[in-house]
């Protein structure tokens, strides 16, 4: 009795503590779009060739429900990963990463904050 309840709290903590990845997107191609969803923002991506090695990632993010679009451009070397969330917008973390001539964009979202959100 004690290994199960013992069991079904650590399966419940750690159901709890680990992100849900709520959306994913791959860019492969220069100027081709990818968009998120997730939370109370909405997200438009696409990369220019930059300067070198650089892929010139551009995203913005525009609220749902009011309030003025944010944009965010970054360079990415082959390899390169990123990952944060917009100033003002408590939720999803915002990750891009690039393979060669593909840029993948995912929204993280913590299962625990969310389960606060709905109290």
């Amino acid at each position: 009795m004690i290994r199960k309840t013992l069991s079904a709290s650590v399966l419940a903590a750690l159901f709890l503590a680990a992100p849900a990845f709520a959306e994913e997107a791959t860019i492969g191609r220069p100027i081709e779009a990818g968009s998120l969803h997730e939370g109370h923002l909405d997200m438009v991506v696409y990369y220019d060739p930059g300067d070198g090695d650089l892929l010139e990632v551009t995203a913005t993010f525009a609220p749902k429900i009011g309030g003025d679009p944010q944009r965010v451009v970054m360079g990415l070397a082959d390899g390169d990963s990123v990952a944060f969330s917009m100033p003002g917008h408590r939720g999803p973390l915002y990750a891009f990463s690039r393979s060669g001539e593909q840029v993948t964009l995912s929204s993280e979202t913590d299962v625990h904050l969310r389960a606060e959100a709905m109290h």
